[in-house]
């Protein structure tokens, strides 16, 4: 066995091998880059050395020789599924924690491991067959397959560069803006076309292969639930599987691992249709240890990570095919540092305070985060996985919900009671899956009015912390109580707040301690007081109803407020600072959508902008946006320059209004709005990581 282990990876999965490495007393190792310099993998691992890139192959495996590494394990996107990585590890002398690089090569080509796993008697999805097709060669394979079709990128994964062509008018098009993000995203503009299956359902199944020619599935995966072609919430097993189902795709998934000679942890991904579950086609094979693996192992009782070393280390599985059985149910869902109402806007920022469940046999959490840490816009934004397991799947689902309500992350916008309403749909509580679901109940997932609550405890908090702090005698100046003193009547004090950027509400708090009362906006006054804890906690007893918040206060001084799975960001408003006549929807400021970096500035001050027009592009997470003139006018301001660094709703500049969007006409017919940020994303593949 192993001595020392070094993990080319970052974040959670880092930090999942290295718990497994350290539960069978082998060293691990971590790499780490200056905007990791104070993750929580380099803090978990025995040792970490520090790389200029984590797709630096040169400066990893220099790391892993350097630290007296035996084997590297690669975890999931970066050089994980890297034929040429896997060669230098090999020929650096250590032990790759994966699949050979020729078994790596042939499926990391879509058209390649096609053809090769059709040659085991997998089912495959009808489509063009051979190489470098022409534009004239892919449109006839259109045809003959019958729209809708799929165009895929041969190279790449994560959803990137497909296009979904229902008419044959609009294949040219396609095909060429295809192509174009293809050579963009991964430097090989070579396409294949499939038939499209509406209503599709993506199940997946797990497989684990010794270098003794034993090749054994553990059951399957559902991943229907995606948004932008990523899973965000996965299961094991499927509902729409029988076992009879279960073990034919499961020998499908067995024959595609031992078509291309395939040794340790893969997966073989299937699309199957919600009508015709009897119907199945291989995807692809992911080479490499999945994002979704807990859900397996919580229902076989394995540890796929601890298998995958014993494997590379030449040791045989230790069980069959007959041994492998399921029990109970396990969801899984993905938490990820975006703001769903934003359109998933990535998001960033300092993580002010952190609660997450504990383990404890039912609810597992794999997590790289940190209270004090920050999540920079340099990586993927998935922060952490929770798991839930339950003796069946209504158990489950209801366990992983509670499990969000118990998980809080403040400073950071997250998608956590996104997923929570997610759980809650009523086709995800009947089983009625499948990958478009998300998309099509966008606006019902993501539309949640903020309760007053919040707007109130963020003003009883402030009122709080207005109260004087007693000296050593316990004496407090009387004239520094904001009791709202007056000659005659005590006055209310108004506190105003925008949460998460909608339109500013008032509290008006009047009194102290258990003896205040608050007004929210036109209300009238009722009682209302807080009581602190030292760990975040703060119990408002509003009106008679007393519920627990959580709250902490971030570095640019907003308030961040949590009750269950919900978050909220709650920003002091001066309508006195904020300029005659401002309002949150029409005052030409552009603000920043989320932390990042300014990539180009298109305008200079003094320029004529129109309504639309990019302004200022902002990259965080490898995506641009590009933020927008709410309407026609002239540049006013401009606050920063290209390579800036910026803050979610940082002014970025200032657009002063023609007459006609002054008085509220704009080129379009609406009324002047907001700074927009346009909702066409063009992502970029620099470091980014594919964890489909």
């Amino acid at each position: 066995m192993f001595d020392t282990v070094l993990v080319a990876n970052r974040g959670e999965i880092a930090c999942r091998v290295v718990r497994t490495l350290r539960e069978h007393g082998i060293r691990s190792a971590v790499v780490f880059t200056d905007a990791d310099a104070g993750a929580r993998h380099v803090r978990d691992a025995d040792t970490a050395v520090r790389v200029p890139d984590y797709l630096d192959i040169d400066a990893v495996v220099a790391a892993a020789v350097r630290v007296g590494a035996d084997a590297v394990h690669p975890g999931y996107g970066f050089l994980a599924e890297n034929a040429k990585f896997a060669r230098a590890v090999v020929d650096a002398g250590l032990v790759f924690i994966g699949p050979p690089a020729q078994a790596i090569e042939l499926m990391g080509d879509k058209i390649r491991a096609k053809q090769t796993v059709a040659g085991y008697g997998v089912p495959v999805v009808p489509g063009s067959s051979g190489t470098g097709l022409g534009d004239a060669e892919l449109a006839a394979e259109a045809r003959k397959i019958g729209f809708p079709v799929l165009l895929k990128p041969s190279a790449g994964g994560g959803g990137k560069g497909m296009h979904l062509v229902r008419e044959e008018t609009a294949l040219g098009d396609e095909i060429a803006a295809a192509r174009r993000e293809a050579a963009g995203a991964f430097g090989d503009d070579t396409l294949l076309v499939e038939r499209w299956i509406d209503r599709p359902r993506h199940i997946e199944v797990q497989v684990m292969a010794d270098t003794h020619g034993n090749v054994v599935h553990l059951g399957e995966r559902e991943c229907s639930l995606q948004r932008r072609h990523q899973k965000i919430i996965e299961e094991a097993p499927s509902v729409l599987l029988t076992a009879e189902r279960r073990a034919a795709m499961g020998a499908a998934a067995v024959e595609a691992a031992r078509s291309c000679g395939y040794v340790g942890a893969g997966t073989v991904e299937f699309i199957v249709s919600a009508d015709r579950p009897d119907e199945y086609f291989f995807m692809e094979m992911n080479t490499r240890l999945q994002v979704e693996h807990p859900v397996t192992e919580a229902v076989t009782g394995l540890d796929l990570v601890w298998c995958q070393v014993s494997v590379a280390a030449g040791r045989e599985l230790g069980f069959g095919q007959g041994d492998v059985r399921l029990d109970g149910h396990a969801v899984e869902a993905r938490v990820y540092a975006e703001d769903p109402a934003r359109g998933f806007l990535p998001g960033g920022g300092r993580v002010v305070l952190l609660r997450e469940p504990a383990a404890d046999g039912r609810v597992r959490v794999d997590s790289g985060l940190l209270a004090g840490g920050d999540v920079g816009s340099a990586y993927d934004p998935m922060l952490a996985k929770v798991v839930a397991w339950g003796r069946d799947r209504d158990e489950a689902l209801r366990t992983l919900r509670t499990a969000l309500g118990r998980t809080t992350v403040l400073g950071v916008h997250t998608n956590i009671a996104f997923l929570d309403r997610l759980l809650a749909h009523e086709d995800v509580v009947a089983g009625r899956l499948d990958t478009g679901l998300v998309e099509a109940s966008l606006a019902d997932l993501t539309a949640h009015p903020v309760p007053p609550a919040v707007a109130i405890t963020a003003a009883l908090l402030a009122h709080a912390a207005r109260e004087p702090a007693p000296d050593a005698d316990g004496w407090a100046d009387p004239f520094a109580v904001p009791s709202g003193w007056r000659l005659g009547e005590h006055a209310p004090t108004a506190y105003r707040f925008r949460v998460d950027g909608a339109e500013p509400v008032e509290v008006r708090v009047h009194g102290r301690g258990p003896h205040t009362e608050v007004a929210y906006e036109d209300a009238a006054m009722v009682p209302a007081h807080i009581e602190l804890g030292a760990d975040g906690s703060v119990l408002l007893d509003h009106d008679g109803l007393a519920e627990t918040y959580w709250h902490a206060t971030a570095d640019d001084g907003s308030r961040w407020i949590a009750h269950g799975p919900d978050t909220w960001r709650a920003v002091a408003y001066d309508p006195v600072d904020a300029g005659p006549g401002a309002t949150a929807a029409g005052d030409g400021t552009l603000v920043a959508p989320m932390p990042g970096t300014v990539t180009v500035v298109k305008a200079a001050i003094g320029d004529r902008v129109t309504l639309g027009q990019a302004v200022v592009v902002v990259e965080a997470m490898k995506m641009e946006h590009a933020v927008t003139a709410p309407f026609a006018g002239t540049l006013g301001e401009l606050r920063v320059d290209a390579g800036a660094r910026v803050a979610l709703d940082e002014v970025l500049a200032v657009v002063h209004p023609d007459e006609s969007a002054a008085t509220g006409a704009s080129d379009d017919g609406e009324a002047a709005g907001a700074a927009r940020t346009d909702p066409a994303e063009r992502h970029r593949n620099k470091n980014c990581e594919d964890k489909s």
